[in-house]
């Protein structure tokens, strides 16, 4: 990736225009750079910045205000007005489009697209609207928070929002990387008991441990469908971040009934599922970030929800050595820290 000086537009009257102090890191920034493609653009979607301007229909945020960056959604369409922005109609074109959804982008001038997941905060400034800027105490620090806007929403909200885990159910999660950690996390703050994590990599079990974890299986040594199975019999609800199909087939066979099953790489429900069990893509942990990002902020300072502990930080320039970091599993959540809030 290119560090370059481009020519941004002005906010339009519904934009806000942040000056990033830090962005996260996420697989799907790393995914998209690896897929290559003809167009350039700019990546990032964790972003944590102060806002600088706003035009003139922006109420909820005014020049000085601290604030993290989220997905993007309409807020126009019926699954935004009912409080489901992570189904909105246009999640695709306003996360993925690298464009306004009129299609207009505001790095045109430079030949450069943004817009990715309404932000591209890979940046020293973005553009960002009221639906995916949450505003946050200037008491904190803003950099360490940045992850929050992506990677940990989804891990954490998919067992506390998507999958619903209550305490005393039987949790597994595959794959110790961020989100899974989160999910780690969240799953011993709802009460979840065994919570069962597996993983390949001794250091992110070990980790997943201290932050919660009942149970390990290095799916390197052990068979992970019989050691869990040897551990709890059968699941009441798993989180799977790995995209791998016979991790999929593994977790759906050990399904309670009435279990629940999460995937977060995009796959569906199988054929032929089992009556009385239920596979979920889940966008995002299917959280509201105005009401989810605090609530995870309030637990972290509870010492509830130690995200810190997986943060790594980067200065802007060396974000081609954070990504070979991230890659090779040597940073779990890499940050780039771009200014002094």
């Amino acid at each position: 990736m290119k560090i370059e000086r481009l020519q941004m537009e002005m906010p339009r009257e519904d934009e806000i225009l942040v000056r990033l102090v830090a962005s996260g890191i996420c697989h799907t920034d790393i995914s998209l750079r690896q897929s290559g493609g003809t167009d350039a653009v700019v990546l990032g979607h964790e972003g944590a910045g102060v806002v600088e301007r706003v035009g003139k229909a922006v109420r909820k945020v005014r020049r000085g205000d601290h604030v993290l960056l989220s997905y993007q959604s309409c807020g126009r369409c019926a699954s935004c007005r009912h409080g489901q922005p992570t189904q909105c109609s246009h999640f695709w074109d306003l996360n993925f489009g690298f464009a306004r959804l009129d299609g207009s982008n505001a790095l045109e001038a430079s030949g450069v697209r943004g817009h990715f997941f309404g932000q591209s905060s890979f940046a020293t400034h973005t553009l960002a609207t009221e639906r995916n800027v949450v505003k946050v105490s200037k008491s904190l620090d803003l950099q360490m928070l940045a992850p929050l806007g992506c990677g940990l929403q989804t891990g954490a909200g998919t067992v506390m929002n998507s999958l619903a885990v209550r305490a005393g159910e039987s949790t597994v999660v595959f794959g110790t990387g961020s989100v899974g950690l989160a999910a780690v996390m969240a799953a011993r703050i709802v009460g979840a008991n065994p919570i069962i994590a597996v993983d390949i990599r001794t250091k992110r079990l070990q980790l997943a441990k201290e932050l919660g974890a009942t149970h390990l299986v290095n799916a390197r040594r052990l068979d992970p469908g019989e050691r869990v199975a040897d551990i709890c019999g059968g699941i009441d609800a798993t989180v799977e971040t790995t995209g791998d199909p016979s991790i999929e087939r593994a977790a759906l066979n050990l399904l309670n009934p009435g279990g629940r099953l999460a995937l977060l790489t995009g796959g569906g429900a199988p054929e032929g599922l089992p009556r009385g069990r239920r596979v979920v893509s889940v966008i995002q942990g299917d959280a509201i970030p105005q009401q989810f990002i605090p609530r995870l902020i309030k637990l972290w300072q509870k010492g509830q929800f130690p995200f810190d502990r997986l943060v790594r930080f980067y200065d802007l320039r060396q974000i081609n050595r954070a990504i070979v970091d991230s890659i090779r599993g040597t940073s779990i959540k890499p940050v780039l820290r771009i200014a002094e809030p």
